[in-house]
């Protein structure tokens, strides 16, 4: 057997990859517009039916990132290094955890009455989820360096609004919200939101990794 066939051996020949990743980012902009949905009806009962497909978009989540550990284990030769591809994979998974988590905290909170914090924090985690999917969709080739770098530079800046919008929204609950159990549930709902932001800006951040170590 030639040195090349042995090394055809090792190269994952599937290639699943760049295409479980894309599926996995494409999932969260479905996630982040759902949400975007949800909080932005005044129809309770369609409300719950969006946070049940949250739900179900988070299970699907899951499952991708199952797969891509799977794949792991399985192919020796990767893309890029094993590491950035376990952090990659796991912030993914965590965006969608808490993506899902907030949903639930309004759904078990009932928390109906959405406020403009809410609102405006659900379409900023949006707008980092489509950022993060251009992104990950010029993983494959790095042909369009410029195009991931501006997007991880969106996504930062975005999460930076998102901490404003967050200390913001909880310095007027604690100055105007009277009602203690209304101030509890509401600033978990925000500390979701807000970390979701913040695990779209891990991503980036191994994106930034993943174009330093391979430029």
């Amino acid at each position: 057997m030639s040195l090349n066939s042995i090394f055809q051996y090792f190269v994952p020949k599937d290639k699943k990859f760049f295409p479980l990743f894309e599926q996995g980012s494409a999932n969260l902009v479905k996630l982040g517009e759902k949400l975007v949905e949800a909080v932005n009806t005044e129809d309770i009962p369609a409300r719950e039916k969006l946070f049940k497909e949250i739900e179900h978009l988070e299970h699907v989540g899951d499952e991708i990132t199952h797969q891509i550990h799977l794949e792991l284990s399985k192919n020796f030769i990767t893309p890029f290094d094993r590491e950035d591809i376990h952090r990659l994979a796991s912030a993914v998974d965590d965006i969608a955890d808490y993506i899902h988590g907030s949903a639930n905290r309004m759904k078990l909170y009932n928390v109906t009455n959405i406020t403009d914090p809410i609102k405006e924090l659900s379409e900023l985690i949006l707008q980092s989820c489509q950022f993060l999917d251009k992104a990950i969709h010029e993983l494959k080739n790095l042909k369009n360096i410029r195009l991931i770098a501006d997007s991880c530079i969106r996504i930062n800046s975005i999460e930076n609004q998102a901490d404003y919008v967050f200390d913001k929204a909880v310095g007027e609950l604690f100055n105007f919200e009277k009602d203690a159990v209304a101030l509890i549930k509401y600033k978990e709902v925000l500390s979701g939101l807000e970390t979701a932001t913040d695990r779209c800006e891990d991503a980036a951040n191994v994106l930034e990794s993943i174009l330093v170590k391979n430029a």
